[in-house]
């Protein structure tokens, strides 16, 4: 957890930036997180040249290697401890003509930049800060901001990109963190499983899926085998942004992950071969963007659903990327659960009757608020290939544990701790549960019956209090006595007028 001092830090670099003319959130965050990246591999150098020192040896493959840049100028200059003591006009020319230029075109050639996901996606970054006073104000704030441990630089950058939350410019922003927890700790990544977000954005899901891991199975990152699955091959993000995916690459770089998978990839145009059934797990929150054409969407999707639909795409392709007995947890628009076209019912069948759907966690409407109002819900389901769908667990949130509104203010409750709790008892308790609940179960058999709508309500019984209404004929009374109390009062008034 960081403190209010890094916070208020933070506040200042981004008013330095917003004064200085980038009033883009993401362009914000882009920036800083060259200077991050900057001072993290001066961090690494040193690190490498204290243990060479320790064992009288010197350091291979420096990243800050000795000699001059093509250039004209000492690489050593690039080094964060060197760099952050020029003054401010020396600090915006070497930065922009020098190390810019270095990180994008040379560090990603280097035998060590190779190790880094972050450094693949550098070759179309453009350096933006507009001035030397906002470069060096940003540079003299983190260069004071203690980032040793990797909770504090990852909180640091989850601060930053709540940002975005607050923001929602250019139709960019982040599913909220309460609602990955919940989804992450449902789903239960276990290690060596591998682990997917086709519509990465800041991988937020996929850095959440890291910290679940370390929290729940503190010992498995001692295996050296185990190690490099984690750091090398157990998360993967796809998107067809490339500042997202610096962002997102960035996002788990300071979150302890060297060097996932964060590619580029239109998830919905191409085709997925090569991904078919590779993944154990897969959590997302993807854009609906309405409809595309179908020349525009991949036929192995169309070939499990023909529609132009994304949502239902989103769900096509999940089912595709899945091995068999993988597990997912997607949010989709509520029209997913009771869409009445051929397409939408054919999906929900699908899922129903060709794998086992696990569960409907129905959200209110405003959790994305305040820059969309769009009612949602989460889908939990396994694939199978042959069915096994017997009973659907619903919950219907009321409460996330914030406002509603466009302020979203934080409540005293939440819906939330209870959804991961009842989850654990779907196949016991949670069987039994009334219908008039705000969790309950349906049996497979009664979900067919109705056409396959998964929507709660259809489900779900109000149960209305009974009301002791008096009979016709006493009511008649009370009105005669009322009528002969208004008689008596106008006489009365009458009177007082004479």
């Amino acid at each position: 957890m960081i403190t209010g001092e890094i916070k208020s830090q933070v506040d200042r670099i981004w008013n330095t930036f917003w004064s200085g003319g980038i009033s883009n959130p993401i362009e914000v965050i882009e920036q800083i997180t060259y200077l991050l990246f900057l001072k993290r591999l001066d961090d690494e150098q040193k690190r490498a040249e204290a243990k060479a020192n320790r064992l009288g040896e010197q350091p291979t493959n420096p990243i800050f290697p000795a000699g001059i840049d093509p250039r004209g100028r000492s690489y050593q200059d690039f080094r964060w401890s060197r760099f952050s003591g020029f003054s401010k006009d020396e600090m915006f020319k070497l930065f922009g003509e020098h190390i810019f230029p270095w990180l994008r075109e040379e560090l990603p050639k280097q035998s060590n930049g190779e190790e880094s996901s972050y450094t693949q996606h550098l070759k179309d970054a453009r350096f933006t800060v507009p001035n030397a006073n906002v470069l060096g104000t940003a540079v003299d704030i983190i260069d004071k901001i203690n980032m040793d441990g990797r909770d504090t630089k990852g909180d640091l950058y989850e601060y930053m990109l709540s940002k975005l939350s607050t923001s929602g410019t250019n139709g960019q922003f982040r599913t909220p963190r309460h609602i990955i927890d919940t989804m992450v700790a449902m789903i239960d990544p276990r290690p060596q499983e591998s682990i997917c977000d086709p519509a990465s954005g800041t991988c937020g899901f996929l850095v959440q899926a890291g910290e679940h891991l370390r929290r729940e199975h503190p010992g498995f990152l001692t295996n050296a085998k185990s190690l490099h699955f984690f750091h090398h091959e157990q998360f993967h993000g796809f998107d067809f942004d490339n500042t997202m995916l610096r962002i997102g690459a960035m996002n788990l770089l300071l979150h302890g992950v060297e060097n996932p998978e964060v590619s580029y990839r239109d998830s919905l145009g191409e085709l997925h071969a090569s991904e078919e059934e590779k993944y154990d797990v897969v959590l997302a929150n993807p854009p609906f963007a309405g409809s595309l054409d179908y020349e525009n969407v991949a036929k192995d999707l169309l070939s499990v659903v023909k529609t132009k639909k994304t949502e239902l795409l989103f769900l096509a392709l999940f089912l595709r990327l899945l091995k068999p007995g993988g597990r997912a947890a997607v949010i989709v628009p509520d029209g997913v659960l009771f869409g009445s076209t051929k397409a939408h019912k054919e999906l929900r069948t699908i899922i129903v009757d060709g794998h086992k759907l696990d569960a409907i966690v129905k959200l209110p409407s405003g959790v994305f608020k305040p820059y969309a109002g769009v009612s949602t819900a989460i889908l939990f389901f396994t694939k199978t290939n042959s069915g096994g769908t017997d009973n659907v667990w619903f919950y219907d949130v009321k409460s996330d544990g914030f406002s509603l509104d466009d302020k979203r203010t934080p409540l005293a409750s939440s819906d939330l701790p209870d959804v991961r709790e009842r989850w654990k008892q779907r196949t016991t308790t949670e069987l039994t549960r009334a219908r008039t609940e705000q969790s309950f179960c349906v049996p497979r058999e009664e979900i067919a019956a109705n056409d396959y709508d998964l929507s709660i309500n259809r489900y779900k019984e109000i149960e209305h209090e009974e009301v002791d209404l008096p009979s016709p004929e006493e009511i008649l009374d009370e009105l005669d006595a009322l009528e002969v109390e208004i008689a008596a009062g106008l006489k009365e008034l009458r009177g007082m007028l004479k």
